[in-house]
């Protein structure tokens, strides 16, 4: 991330000095901005990866949600039964919902880390999408840079991430 920092600075600092030295004003550049999280979040792309990713993953889902209520209802059978059990029929109860408790904990790990791995898989299709559209819309719209990352501020004047939403909306 600091090294985007750095690059777009220098890219700020060289447009700047070479403007000045070729004589231009800032007014015969033509700028604009484009917020990359509003892209990845509004479009249509965007939607489309996240219900794959959402129909992907409901019947794992589903099955740790039954895994779950299945194991809160044995918990409140053992701790509703406990007073009435022997020691040790009391001791292996506790042990099978410890290990039923360990192996849920796992799965549910596991299902993070598999939802983790293909949004991040999905969203880099999706961001690579989003470049080559929004190097599409800069050149056919006559724009000699248009930034993305790292602004502090954008004037709505500059801000044209909803004429690349609209761009992106007519790729899908």
């Amino acid at each position: 991330m600091n090294g985007k920092k750095i690059v777009l600075t220098l890219l700020v600092f060289s447009v700047l000095t070479v403007s000045s030295v070729s004589a231009q004003t800032s007014a015969d550049l033509n700028l604009g901005f484009v917020n990359i999280g509003r892209l990845l979040q509004e479009s249509p792309q965007a939607k489309i990866a996240t219900a794959a990713l959402e129909d992907e993953f409901a019947p794992r889902q589903r099955e740790i949600l039954s895994l779950q209520t299945a194991f809160d209802a044995k918990q409140a059978r053992l701790q509703k039964d406990a007073e009435v059990m022997g020691a040790e029929e009391r001791e292996n109860a506790a042990r099978e919902l410890q290990n039923d408790q360990r192996d849920l904990r796992r799965l549910q790990a596991e299902f993070r880390e598999d939802v983790d791995i293909r949004r991040n898989e999905a969203l880099g299709k999706v961001q690579q999408e989003v470049l080559i559209v929004i190097t599409e819309f800069g050149k056919s719209a006559g724009y000699d840079i248009i930034f993305a990352e790292g602004i502090a501020y954008a004037s709505e004047r500059v801000d044209v991430t909803q004429a690349v939403l609209d761009s992106l909306k007519v790729k899908e």
